[in-house]
């Protein structure tokens, strides 16, 4: 018989799969523990700290990218004086610290904006080598860390000359709430820049001076096992399957003050793509952000619903295996037998017939066909002596009965046993996460609009040259659509709306005169949403107008950990999301929308984010909204960043046990559904069919041939009964022979 065929395999099998189930539910259900620090705030120390790394290599990228575009568009035309680039740069730029432009021959300072800078880090005679212009960082005399970044301004019979500027490593525009701290990290686990931590002279009393000191010695314990945990590949560091955040990232736990311990998230600065490197990620730099939670003292779950869960389902589980056997198995089994029995002659003992179903009805025919054989009359169903009553439930009906037994388990499982209610704790950290990370994000989105309408004003600067002709302002407007995805088009207008240059396709935003345009605007062309940034070229009725791709926006919300993002303009209306939406559509919850709106209003100077846990429909939900605020071109677009996600997706203790407890259900449903549906479609149907053949063949039909559908108990039943017909056919013949030959010799005779 066939090794995965007949009735045994999938009553062996499911045995085993509820066995294991059992023991499965007894050891998940009875483990979920109420550690001191939930996993869901572990999770979104190390969101926030990868948000970190995130901004501070986008900082670093895009500073060294403007540095480099702007000697290159000073470079392509006439030279210009040392003062007058370092003042148009900081007239567009306000990111560095401090600028200046050297002889590179004679080594001698030509100007200087800002700081002072540490020229003297910079060996002139490796800047021709490899690597020689690559950014470095530089150790400052007060112990602050700078990053130096090097372009060339070239120009045809003048020396070459080295435009340098100085960005600090600190984590631009993260929101750090109150009592959160952050710091850069070389690979060594040295801390470059710190924020959150106040000096000790900056603090009045003892305690407080203790209390940083001790904070200032766990981060840096924190910074040193992040470097190390952070030296490594990221493949073979995060767990498979985990996506999200490319570098690598984790948590940490510290010690314990006043009740509160000490957790932290790192996170190393990663590619924007898989694989590809940029010159941040190069610095091997590591974010590492820490803050003290409150320990979750409340008591741990009962583990007596997973122990009673697992012994009803052995209890069960022996029911639909005892009911199976004896009522299925045990039958086809004896059929098999009595089948082969007659094949082989012996037909001298009645067929034992089984009591039910379509047993029984085989039963029955194989006693008529043993009849039959030996020649005597048909006794037909009624005339069969079965020993006792037959009942007339199928082995369908068998199978149905074992399937309800296994869902009386798993239905109420999942739907009833250990199910999360309006009394779930949420941690508060998680929703001062959840404030404070859509903040940051809020604040990136704001950047990358002020860093786009600068790199539109930089572009202006150069279309005001008298060399500026068409074909060169299409020539400025083709490259810095290349080096910038943010733009969809950039195009240069003059004061009657007609376009002087363009690339990347035809204007589609409406045409707005000098006197009414806007730094940054949103518009309306049919149904989608046009972004557009105008920069004034000085002296001139030109500007350089540029249209920003939402798909550029919508790539800056993909972080995990916040659930739904969207970005809304003045009117509530959605811009950008993170996931599928409609162009203009409204927040479709009245309590999101009343969320931004209060957000909006002034606390003090200026709006604050705000963050808050709510209940609707028996459900809660975390959720933020965070205005823009700051200056820049983006300042006065009035737009917001709001979050939501329900509570039952973070990982907290009741939330995890309810996932855990549907998760067993679902098991016990899909293994039921799996071996039973095995059984029904090898054995059951199979059998419910052979008993109609069976009958006919008792009947009279001797012409249909009997074919096994499977190699297994059935089909072994089946090859009987089609060698039963083969007999049967062969017995008529000869009894036809008989009495053609006993008329044939009886005619003679009568003649004489």
């Amino acid at each position: 018989m066939s090794l995965l065929g007949g009735i045994r395999p999938p009553i062996a099998v499911l045995s085993a799969l509820l066995l294991l189930l059992a023991g499965v539910t007894a050891l998940s259900l009875g483990s979920v523990r109420k550690d001191g620090i939930p996993k869901a705030v572990l999770t979104s120390q190390q969101h926030f700290a990868e948000d970190g790394a995130i901004a501070l290599r986008a900082s670093l990228d895009e500073s060294v990218t403007d540095l480099n575009r702007a000697a290159s568009l000073f470079s392509s035309g006439d030279p210009v004086a040392p003062d007058a680039v370092l003042d148009k740069i900081g007239s567009v730029y306000q990111k560095w610290r401090g600028t200046a432009v050297v002889e590179i021959s004679s080594g001698r300072l030509l100007a200087a904006r800002g700081e002072n800078l540490p020229l003297t880090a910079i060996d002139r005679s490796k800047l021709s080598g490899e690597n020689g212009l690559a950014p470095r960082m530089v150790r400052l005399k007060d112990g602050e860390v700078r990053l130096l970044t090097l372009s060339l301004l070239s120009w045809p019979g003048k020396p070459q000359q080295l435009l340098v500027s100085s960005s600090s490593l600190r984590v631009p525009g993260i929101s750090l709430g109150g009592f959160r701290s952050i710091a850069v990290v070389d690979p060594s686990g040295n801390i470059l820049s710190s924020d959150g931590i106040p000096e000790p002279e900056q603090v009045l009393t003892d305690g407080d001076r203790v209390d940083v000191k001790r904070d200032t010695k766990q981060l840096k314990s924190f910074a040193k096992t992040a470097a190390k945990r952070t030296d490594g590949n990221p493949l073979k560091t995060k767990e498979p399957g985990s996506g999200g955040f490319l570098g690598v990232s984790g948590s940490l736990t510290g010690g314990i003050s006043d009740g509160d311990r000490a957790v932290a998230g790192y996170a190393s600065l990663a590619g924007p793509e898989p694989g590809v490197g940029t010159m941040a990620t190069s610095l091997g730099l590591t974010v590492v952000a820490m803050v003290p939670v409150s320990e979750d003292t409340r008591p741990a779950s009962d583990a007596f619903i997973g122990t009673a869960a697992a012994g009803a389902l052995l209890l069960i589980g022996a029911l639909v295996i005892l009911l199976l056997v004896t009522t299925v198995q045990r039958p086809l089994v004896a059929l098999f037998l009595e089948s082969r029995r007659l094949t082989r002659g012996d037909l001298h003992r009645p067929v034992n017939i089984p009591r039910t179903g379509e047993g029984a009805r085989i039963g029955l025919a194989l006693e008529r066909l043993r009849c039959q054989l030996l020649g005597q009359p048909d006794p037909g169903q009624d005339g069969i002596n079965t020993g006792g009553k037959i009942r007339k439930a199928g082995v369908r009906t068998l199978v149905g009965l074992a399937l309800a037994l296994l869902l009386a388990w798993c239905l109420p499982l999942g739907l009833l046993v250990n199910r999360a209610g309006d009394d779930v704790v949420v941690p508060q950290q998680v929703v001062n996460d959840q404030r404070e990370r859509t903040d940051t994000l809020n604040d990136r989105v704001r950047r990358a609009l002020n860093e786009g309408h600068a790199d539109l004003v930089s572009v202006a600067a150069i279309m005001g040259e008298k060399e500026a002709t068409p074909e060169r302002m299409t020539s400025v407007l083709e490259h810095t659509l290349q080096e910038h995805n943010r733009y969809q088009r950039l195009y240069v207008r003059d004061a009657k709306g007609n376009v002087l240059a363009k690339a990347g396709g035809d204007p589609k935003a409406p045409v707005v005169t000098k006197a009414g345009a806007k730094p940054l605007v949103m518009a309306k062309a049919g149904k989608e949403p046009v972004l557009v940034g105008t920069a004034e070229v000085s002296g001139s009725d030109k500007a350089v107008v540029g249209e920003f791709r939402i798909d550029f926006l919508n790539a800056l919300l993909k972080r995990p950990g916040l659930g739904q993002i969207r970005v809304l303009d003045n009117d509530h209306r959605v811009i950008a999301s993170n996931s599928g939406y409609r162009a203009f559509e409204k927040l479709d919850n009245s309590r999101l929308d009343a969320l931004v709106t209060g957000s909006a209003l002034k606390v003090g100077m200026s709006p604050r984010p705000s963050g808050v846990l709510y209940r609707d429909h028996g459900q809660q939900t975390v959720a933020a909204s965070a205005p823009f605020v700051g200056g820049g071109a983006a300042k006065g677009m009035n737009w917001a960043v709001v979050s939501w996600q329900p509570a039952k997706g973070l990982d907290i203790p009741e939330y995890s046990l309810q996932n855990r407890t549907v998760l067993a259900g679902l098991l016990g449903l899909t293994a039921a559904a799996a071996c039973l549906g095995w059984l029904h479609i090898i054995v059951v149907r199979p059998l419910r069919e052979l008993a109609k053949r069976a009958e006919a063949l008792a009947e009279g039909d001797r012409r249909t041939v009997l074919y096994p559908t499977h190699h297994d108990e059935v089909g072994a039943v089946t090859r009987s009964l089609e060698v039963i017909r083969q007999q049967l056919v062969e017995l008529k013949k000869r009894e036809a022979s008989g009495n053609a030959g006993r008329a044939g010799s009886a005619t003679p005779a009568g003649r004489n």
